[in-house]
């Protein structure tokens, strides 16, 4: 599994809908709309480096309001937390 981290430049009327179609892509496993350099950051999740150059080559150039990506190949993955039991809401009370 290749995983790669996509960051996003989008036109600022429409970082929403920018998301809003990646977080509808199979190969998009996160969206985030963050602060900083960037408008939005996606995280995929492909089988093969010819499934990423796709995605990013021609599946994202399709997304009206896309300005300018930037893609890091991620390597290693250091922490695998399990973010929906790490958000969950049954914790406990004091």
């Amino acid at each position: 599994m290749i995983t790669a981290i996509i960051l996003i430049n989008a036109e600022r009327t429409k970082v929403n809908e920018v998301a809003e179609r990646l977080a509808d892509m199979p190969e998009i496993s996160e969206v985030f709309s963050v602060s900083g350099n960037y408008d939005v950051v996606a995280v995929a999740r492909v089988a093969y480096n010819d499934a990423l150059a796709e995605l990013v080559t021609n599946c994202l150039q399709k997304i009206e309001g896309i300005e300018q990506t930037n893609t890091m190949l991620a390597f290693k993955a250091y922490s695998r937390h399990d973010l929906e039991a790490m958000f969950s809401l049954g914790g406990t009370e004091d």
